[in-house]
């Protein structure tokens, strides 16, 4: 065999350009040869095609995330190589039959009855924010949008008191910046917590082509990928904000894929082409969010306070005690149970949810 003579030694450009076209097609040859010749294997066995996929896993950040303890999954690490156990751990389990959503799942109430919220904005909040909020009334079956009121005095945390006192399950602000859309805070009434959402690439409904129509149908809820305690809170603090009984006859439902802690949250609607066919029509609206801080409690309101109160006898009136001793009163400082700073990125293979 004649010795082959490198590109680059070749001082004719045409020349050296036309060789190594010549190598890179030769190359590109012997790899089609050799991909027929292993799928002409694999069609005779298998067993050998599956061997291949299970051995070549290609490496992501998704799976080769750093273990968290407080993961309620085995450790992925650990679980390939056998020595992994799975199963939530007694504390988890009863840490999460009592943390703030657990009347939710152990309610008597009508679950076809959803759970009111409040929807509201900033204040002197512009056109998109409130094109926004109209969307997510359709999304939210007992949602209520309410205009926030310029002045002092309506703080969110005094507005989530005066929700709580009538009913309201939910509190969910919109913040914007730049008059656009740019932060979702959601309380849950009336203890807590308060999650702190950055919001981005929002497109409304009539934005996505082809957009199915809504209905007035309770969607169901898909939660994917909250493998960490602090994912679990989040998750079930979503799975709050819908009816424990959707309607499958409406046929919609409402997706919140957590992928490296972005969640993104999507709206379908599906139709049975055949017994083994189904199409997703997306209805919208689609937007992302990214987990920034958890609270406990309603908003705080650093400036809350009264004056005091006159010199009172008592009137006998025993009511009017008893609803002064159920008004909810907003804290004077927040308290977090977790906040996103930069150093706790070590690496990019570190995720919380």
């Amino acid at each position: 065999m004649a010795p082959t003579l490198e590109p680059s030694l070749i001082k004719n450009k045409m020349k050296r350009e036309e060789m190594a076209r010549k190598a890179k097609k030769a190359k590109g040859q012997r790899k089609l040869e050799r991909r027929l010749a292993q799928a002409k294997l694999e069609a005779k066995d298998p067993a050998a095609k599956k061997k291949r996929l299970a051995e070549n896993v290609p490496r992501t950040l998704d799976n080769m995330r750093e273990f968290d303890p407080s993961f309620l999954t085995a450790d992925p690490s650990a679980e390939a190589s056998g020595s992994g156990s799975g199963g939530i751990t007694d504390e988890a389990a009863a840490d999460i039959a009592n943390d703030p959503f657990a009347d939710y799942f152990t309610s008597t109430e009508d679950p076809s009855i959803p759970p009111k919220i409040l929807i509201t904005t900033s204040p002197k909040a512009s056109k998109s924010t409130y094109d926004f909020c109209d969307e997510l009334v359709g999304v939210f079956p007992g949602a209520e949008f309410i205009r926030r009121k310029k002045g002092k005095g309506f703080e969110m945390g005094r507005i989530a008191g005066w929700a709580a006192g009538r009913g309201y399950k939910h509190m969910c602000v919109v913040n914007e910046d730049m008059k656009k859309p740019n932060a979702i805070t959601l309380i849950h009434l009336p203890s807590g917590p308060t999650a702190y959402f950055k919001l981005t690439s929002i497109e409304l409904t009539k934005q996505i082509y082809g957009h199915a129509r809504a209905t007035s149908h309770f969607p169901e809820l898909v939660l994917n990928n909250f493998v960490t305690r602090l994912g679990n809170s989040v998750g079930r603090l979503f799975q709050t904000l819908f009816p424990p009984m959707p309607e499958f006859e409406g046929r919609q439902v409402v997706t919140l894929h957590n992928q490296r802690d972005f969640l993104f949250f999507r709206r379908h609607r599906y139709a049975f082409r055949s017994t083994e066919k189904v199409a997703l029509q997306e209805i919208g609206p689609r937007f992302t969010l990214k987990l920034r801080s958890l609270r406990k409690g309603i908003p705080a309101v650093k400036n809350f306070g009264e004056a005091p109160k006159p010199l009172e006898f008592d009137s006998g009136d025993e009511e009017e005690d008893k609803k002064e001793e159920g008004k909810i009163v907003p804290p004077k400082g927040d308290e977090f149970l977790w906040a996103w700073k930069p150093e706790l990125e070590t690496t990019r293979k570190t995720f919380f949810l």
